[in-house]
């Protein structure tokens, strides 16, 4: 699969909802499952989010990174 480039269609999740799902729910791996992303979701549902460190760590990341994707490839919202 090809990455987007940079004037590629934008997809219609948030990444602000993404993080937000990830900080307060991210050992059910809400904020993966939101974007499409079953695999990891289901590996942060099984490991209650790396004990919640991974799934704060990944939280931040979707709140402050401008290069997060959906599941087709398509950049987050802002």
């Amino acid at each position: 699969m090809s990455h987007p480039a940079n004037n590629a269609e934008l997809s219609d999740k948030s990444k602000v909802t993404a993080g937000l799902l990830q900080i307060f729910l991210g050992g059910f791996g809400a904020g993966r499952f939101y974007t499409g992303h079953t695999g990891m979701a289901i590996a942060q549902l099984c490991t209650c989010g790396g004990l919640g460190f991974w799934a704060l760590i990944d939280g931040i990341i979707f709140l402050t990174s401008n290069d997060r994707t959906d599941a087709q490839g398509r950049k987050l919202r802002s």
